[in-house]
């Protein structure tokens, strides 16, 4: 795709995308569940539950259900949250009752205005416990960015 970039080591995950709208904008599909279930999980999945408590130290939680009907549970706490420029948050995958059943990665989410209208989203993640994780992430979160463009290019609410 023209607009991704991809960069990755062995512990981490490195996403640039540009998007077709203004930072605020692609901030809050990142923080409002409404918003948020148009986009996340990669292609065939979708997020029947989202739980955010949007505050420095506040827990947020989803569940994203794949083509099969097959829940997988995902959550972590907000680090930092500056609108619209950054987010920080830890991401880990949880049995259905919230227990961890992975490690807990560290995402990093920054916007910035690339001209009128369009808003570059640099992501990046970081504390896979293999290779093999990281290039799962890869292909989901790719997906998922793939899913965001489409609903902002399609007139997304603000």
């Amino acid at each position: 795709m023209p607009n991704a970039n991809e960069h990755s080591t062995k512990d981490e995950l490195v996403i640039s995308r540009v998007f077709n709208a203004p930072p605020a904008l692609v901030f809050a599909a990142w923080t409002v569940p409404e918003h948020q279930s148009h986009w996340s999980g990669p292609e065939g999945f979708t997020t029947p539950h989202h739980a955010m408590d949007l505050r420095p130290g506040g827990a947020w939680r989803a569940c994203l259900r794949s083509p099969e009907g097959e829940d997988h549970w995902v959550g972590g706490v907000y680090r930092v949250i500056e609108p619209p420029t950054r987010l920080v948050m830890t991401h880990g995958w949880q049995e259905e009752g919230g227990r961890p059943s992975g490690p807990e990665t560290l995402i990093t989410v920054s916007f910035s205005e690339e001209g009128p209208g369009r808003t570059r989203m640099h992501f990046h993640q970081t504390g896979f416990g293999s290779t093999a994780s990281r290039d799962g992430h890869a292909d989901g979160w790719s997906s998922s960015f793939d899913k965001l463009a489409a609903w902002l290019d399609g007139g997304a609410a603000a």
